[in-house]
């Protein structure tokens, strides 16, 4: 097996989560003028020093393996499209950290920096990361709540925790995700009618209903108010 073709699978296996050996030569072939019929050998050594894994037709990720989420993943992204981005764009996939840094993530950083950490853009960036990786892996809002928590960063009022899960919510709707074969919720939802936007995860977030400090936290997270975003 090339190089060449190896970056293919462990980019496209890093995008899609699960990609079939014939789709990585279909794409192998819109993208290079050498054309392949085949994928060849396997180094399984190679691919699973990238976190790659050889299962049955397709490869897979080693997250999926782990967690034993194959059928599930499988299930879940069974005709959708595939999200294809051009080959430099798709060969940056090589790397199993990458991602792309879109305008919500760039929103959702520089609020966390001058809002909440005090201009350290170097915190920011890794809370903000893990928070895209949250997103990417399956959103839940008490998971984002507890990145907060462990980093001791709290919110001043419930206008700002607002603020920022909007911000989060609005990541999460822009973020490549596996079941979507990489396409974000937003444009499996614009482009093929598919109702897969993720709401805000409670209506009472946003509102400017007066909370108590025995009351629930608006957030959602089942907490009371003075336990949670009031700290």
């Amino acid at each position: 097996m090339s190089k060449k073709i190896l970056d293919y699978i462990i980019s496209l296996t890093n995008l899609y989560g699960i990609v079939h050996k014939d789709k990585v030569i279909e794409i192998y072939n819109m993208q290079n003028e050498e054309q392949i019929s085949g994928i060849g050998n396997v180094d399984i050594a190679e691919l699973n020093n990238n976190f790659v894994y050889n299962h049955e037709d397709y490869f897979v990720h080693e997250t999926i393996m782990e967690f034993d989420t194959f059928d599930e993943q499988l299930r879940e992204s069974k005709n959708k499209p595939y999200y294809i981005p051009d080959k430099e764009e798709l060969l940056k996939y090589t790397d199993d950290f990458y991602f792309e840094k879109n305008k919500q993530y760039k929103k959702l950083l520089n609020y966390v920096k001058n809002n909440l950490l005090n201009d350290d853009e170097e915190k920011a960036e890794y809370l903000c990361e893990d928070i895209q990786g949250t997103c990417e892996m399956g959103f839940d809002i008490q998971d984002i709540f507890d990145l907060f928590n462990v980093r001791n960063v709290n919110f001043k009022d419930e206008k700002q925790a607002t603020e920022v899960m909007q911000l989060v919510v609005e990541l999460a709707n822009h973020t490549r995700i596996w079941e979507n074969n990489g396409h974000t919720p937003n444009e499996i939802f614009e482009k093929f009618e598919k109702p897969n936007v993720r709401p805000l995860p409670d209506e009472n977030v946003g509102s400017k209903k007066e909370v108590g400090r025995n009351d629930p936290c608006p957030c959602g997270s089942g907490k009371k108010y003075k336990k949670c975003c009031l700290e």
